[in-house]
């Protein structure tokens, strides 16, 4: 995950991070520099990572390298913003929930795998628009509620493994009012 390549947006949200910090006294001014100078030579996500793990906590990081399962007891996490979604993620929700929320995030390949632990637990995605979710693991007394509006060619999320008193949600995001009057014109 660390080799994928890094986007320029990606440089331009650690960059914004580093000039906080500047600001904020945690840098100095040699500092600062000699870490903008390695942000915009990064070839890697892996090489972004690094120059900024030092300033603020693992959730506020501008990049998230992390194939660390996803794990909640008896409570709630999240992850969102950029992140690095691997092929297949591990994921435990014992009577807790677990929000995954992709719209930014970078999918390694075309179909991803959330391999699921869930008893008396909750999973909730947050797709982009072109995304396909599956259900297709066991489900014992597991409801399933997917809004999605995937593509064709888009790529899928496959929520796998074992459910138990649990449930599933997957949205898109909400679209504004006008797209949603434009497209209702459109069709009749």
């Amino acid at each position: 995950m660390r080799d994928l390549r890094a986007s320029d947006a990606d440089r331009d949200r650690v960059a914004a991070v580093l000039g906080e910090a500047l600001a904020d006294g945690r840098l100095t001014m040699d500092e600062h520099a000699d870490r903008t100078t390695r942000a915009y030579a990064a070839r890697t996500l892996g090489e972004l990572t690094g120059l900024t793990v030092d300033l603020s906590p693992e959730e506020a990081q501008p990049i998230l390298v992390d194939d660390r399962p996803v794990s909640v007891v008896f409570g709630r996490t999240r992850r969102d913003g950029r992140w690095v979604v691997p092929v297949k993620l591990p994921l435990v929700a014992l009577f807790g929930t677990v929000e995954l929320d992709l719209r930014e995030a970078v999918l390694q390949r075309r179909h991803i795998v959330v391999d699921t632990l869930i008893l008396g637990g909750r999973i909730r995605l947050l797709v982009p628009d072109g995304v396909r979710v599956d259900v297709t693991g066991r489900t014992i007394l597991t409801a399933r509620d997917v809004r999605a509006r995937p593509a064709h060619e888009g790529p899928t999320i496959e929520v796998g493994g074992t459910m138990i008193f649990g449930s599933v949600k997957a949205r898109a995001p909400k679209r504004k009012l006008r797209t949603r009057v434009r497209n209702r014109l459109t069709r009749g």
